[in-house]
């Protein structure tokens, strides 16, 4: 038998199936991807904020469409997932910086600390959010 007839193993190169489906991501890893997909989220809807702001500020009537738009679901749906990205990339920031002077790098505290984390990500969005009805 050949060299060429062995098969080697190939590599496998990760996409968002296999992330999702197939590999069991530890919760750190999750609070991680969720800081970075949510500070993504906040800096590509930074231009809609920062133009319900300026619209809400610029007269009596700017503030009042901009308060009959907030009124409508989507758009208090979306205001919601906003609050949720605030929360938890502050809460996860937090995390992150304790990691960077190497506090709670262990495997046990890494996990009690993702968990904090998303819990309060949820509270304070709750908290928040309740001021949307």
């Amino acid at each position: 038998m050949t060299n060429a007839a062995i098969k080697k193993a190939r590599p496998k190169y990760l996409s968002l199936a296999a992330l999702l489906f197939e590999i069991r991501l530890p919760l750190p890893g999750w609070v991680s991807i969720l800081h970075r997909v949510s500070g993504a989220v906040l800096f590509l809807a930074m231009v809609w904020l920062l133009f319900l702001l300026d619209r809400s500020l610029s007269s009596e009537a700017g503030f009042e469409s901009v308060k009959r738009y907030t009124s409508i679901p989507i758009v208090k749906a979306a205001l919601l997932l906003m609050i949720w990205c605030y929360c938890h990339h502050f809460c996860a920031g937090i995390r992150f910086l304790f990691l960077d002077v190497h506090k709670g790098v262990d495997k046990e505290t890494a996990r009690v600390t993702s968990i904090v984390v998303i819990v309060a990500g949820l509270v304070l969005t709750a908290l928040f959010g309740v001021r949307l009805l």
